[in-house]
């Protein structure tokens, strides 16, 4: 698994070992990046965060700053080792090990707001995150933000937000939200 593009381009990532996580891949990465156009400039939030390689792709792509959620204390490891190999300062590349709901109601106490959020849960999960994942986000997001769900093709998860754009690869679903 490598950065597409960027400033770390081509740098590599490890991915956890184990069937804990499913990292995105690079074929999906890049035609995501493409679709998404510029994310200068950009706060992200990396949901799920695994390996990192979504928040980690749009830094090396320009994003100012992105703070990634993932529960498990192994993977997060990973994340820290990959932020570390890529010289991405905890200013910039800010971790918080929680689950995602706890990580969004904490966001929403210290009135965080994100131009763009990556929610890639567990495929066989994602259904049950849409309420909690609805009544939350709104008051995440600046103007124009805009969410991108990655799911399965056959349960995907769907909110209550506009869709901006939706593709599937294989068994995998990317649908990208816009705030109204």
């Amino acid at each position: 698994m490598r950065v597409i593009a960027g400033r770390l381009r081509g740098r590599r990532l490890k991915a956890p070992t184990g069937t804990v996580t499913r990292p995105t891949s690079d074929r999906v990465r890049e035609a995501l990046f493409s679709m998404l156009g510029q994310v200068e400039g950009c706060h992200v939030l990396d949901l799920f965060a695994g390996s990192g390689a979504l928040g980690i792709e749009a830094l090396s792509r320009g994003a100012w700053s992105a703070v990634f959620v993932e529960r498990n204390a192994r993977v997060v490891a990973v994340l820290r080792a990959n932020l570390a190999a890529l010289a991405l300062a905890e200013d910039v590349a800010q971790v918080r090990c929680v689950d995602a709901l706890s990580a969004l109601r904490s966001a929403r106490q210290r009135a965080e707001t994100y131009d763009l959020i990556f929610i890639d849960p567990p495929y066989r999960q994602a259904r049950e995150w849409a309420d909690e994942l609805a009544a939350i986000l709104p008051s995440l997001l600046s103007p124009a933000a805009r969410v991108v769900v990655e799911s399965a093709t056959r349960a995907p998860l769907e909110l209550p937000l506009e869709i901006e754009r939706q593709r599937r690869y294989g068994d995998t679903s990317i649908t990208i939200h816009r705030q109204q």
